[in-house]
């Protein structure tokens, strides 16, 4: 207990400071792991959103034979699609430009013959690179998922393990 002399009350202007200054020394130490932490999660969600829709257009394909792939991402959303009109993803990933969790998305479906989607490529990229996420993601019909720090994955880039 501190000891008081007359008149005095509370803390002194010291005290306070000394307090004041460790609460920011706290504070600068655990915003930045915070900050990175919040980036893996976003980092997370994207590789998540993307095994998704690889699931989904899979099932797309294999419901929908005539067709392949789909043109976009909405026939795997909620309401008719231009085959089944599978509910595969929710209403956030089941769009023409999908948005998650920092993350924008690219769905862009691939011909060999001109008529039939025998193929599809997802890019996966940070809404603001460096405070959304570091990493830029990519997925093909072959289900293996790519990184690349600096610019938006290919299909030549390292492979996640």
């Amino acid at each position: 207990m501190k000891s008081q002399t007359k008149g005095q009350k509370g803390f002194s202007l010291i005290e306070l400071l000394v307090v004041v200054g460790i609460i920011l020394i706290i504070v600068a130490i655990a915003v930045p792991n915070l900050m990175a932490a919040k980036r893996a999660a976003h980092e997370s969600s994207a590789v998540g959103s993307i095994r998704t829709l690889h699931t989904a257009l899979i099932s797309y394909a294999t419901q929908c034979p005539q067709i392949g792939f789909p043109t976009d991402l909405t026939g795997l959303g909620p309401g008719p699609g231009d085959c089944t009109g599978i509910a595969a993803v929710d209403e956030t990933l089941g769009t023409v430009t999908p948005s998650r969790d920092g993350y924008d998305f690219t769905y862009t479906p691939t011909s060999s013959t001109g008529t039939f989607n025998d193929g599809y490529t997802i890019n996966a990229d940070p809404s603001a690179t460096g405070s959304t996420g570091t990493r830029h993601f990519f997925g093909d019909d072959t289900g293996v998922i790519r990184y690349n720090q600096s610019s938006s994955a290919t299909t030549n880039d390292n492979a996640l393990e």
